[in-house]
């Protein structure tokens, strides 16, 4: 494996009241940094102080947006720092790389960068219940030529940033708006993949749907305009009649193969419940609902873990959910998720790797 070169920061930074700067605001002491070039391959593994970046007004990404990320959290379990799925976050990262033609990033060097990364920076897990150490690996592209092709060279960063309950006000239910106007991605394009332009085409829809009173969008496939795909930033799952219910990434190729909505059906399959993924229509979600067969609906995600909808609105007609309650699996599953977070509930699965010890 190839040496990680660890400078730590000489002057070290206060550390913020985490329950009042929300998500993405501040940021740790360190970060990891690797670069790619076809001569040298990745190389130059490091962990440095936080810092800005100077990148040339022709880099690559800026124009043709070449570039991944990914989403992870870091918790305090008494004396242990710990990071949930990494593995399958860092695994995912280069899927995307893949879909966007990015080279493949070494596994082993980034896993052991992330993991000495959160062994030095651990005083900044917030240790308060629903809090967390955000963790935002992300790459992009770094050719300073205007031309629209792969580009030959590549930055692979790390950082931290500590963040509060997501649910500043408790755990409650949303309201999401089915879009019916505007599409997210399509079968065959960048729907799988974890990058910002998935985000980018998803905005605008945000914004109208906030203006009249809507939490996020609901997004239906781009071609058939009916098959259920997922919220702006979270997939969706439904109980219907006692089995959990959500589309599947394999099947429309469309969409992002949560980490959360993996971790969902696997606990749901060890409590016996029946798990299904597969291809869902918004007409089924509606006919089930006014037939009384749905019971639940709600949104998985790293950022808020579990999502209770409580109102869908489409084609103008809202459709209250459970009596715009939490339902009782989404309850139990958040609490049961949260509970690995922290080390109350025991884990079985192998969700939790430790980083460092206090």
């Amino acid at each position: 494996m190839a040496e990680i070169k660890i400078v730590k920061a000489t002057t070290l930074k206060e550390k913020p009241d985490v329950s009042k700067i929300g998500f993405g605001t501040h940021f740790t002491d360190h970060m990891f940094v690797m670069d790619y070039d076809k001569e040298n391959g990745w190389h130059d593994a490091r962990i440095v102080p936080h810092d800005k970046i100077s990148i040339d007004p022709a880099n690559a990404t800026l124009h043709y947006g070449q570039a991944i990320f990914e989403g992870m959290k870091a918790y305090r379990q008494g004396n242990k720092a710990v990071i949930f799925r990494a593995t399958d976050h860092l695994n995912r990262l280069n899927h995307s790389a893949k879909i966007l033609d990015i080279p493949e990033i070494p596994f082993d060097v980034a896993h052991e960068g992330l993991l000495k990364l959160i062994d030095l920076d651990k005083d900044w897990i917030p240790t308060e219940k629903g809090q967390s150490l955000y963790i935002r690996p992300f790459v992009f592209a770094t050719d300073e030529v205007l031309g629209v092709s792969v580009s030959k060279k590549y930055k692979f960063m790390i950082i931290l940033s500590p963040v509060a309950a997501y649910y500043a006000h408790g755990f409650a239910p949303v309201k999401i708006l089915v879009e019916d106007k505007y599409v997210r991605a399509v079968r065959g394009g960048l729907g799988a993949a974890k990058t910002p332009a998935n985000y980018a085409a998803s905005l605008h829809a945000g914004l109208v749907a906030h203006d009249i009173g809507f939490d996020q969008v609901l997004w239906l496939d781009g071609v058939d305009r009916k098959y259920i795909e997922e919220v702006g930033s979270m997939n969706i799952l439904f109980k219907i009649n006692g089995e959990i219910v959500s589309p599947s990434p394999q099947i429309q190729n469309s969409i992002l193969d949560g980490i959360t909505r993996r971790t969902v059906n696997q606990i749901a399959k060890s409590w016996g419940m029946n798990v299904v993924e597969r291809r869902i229509s918004i007409d089924e979600i509606i006919a089930s609902q006014e037939d009384g067969r749905l019971e639940e609906v709600f949104g998985s995600g790293t950022a808020a873990v579990i999502s209770p909808v409580g109102v869908l609105r489409y084609k103008d007609i809202d459709y209250t959910v459970g009596n715009g309650k939490i339902g009782e699996f989404a309850q139990k599953m958040y609490d049961y998720i949260e509970g690995l977070h922290i080390g109350e509930v025991k884990d079985t699965f192998g969700f939790i790797e430790v980083a460092g010890e206090y």
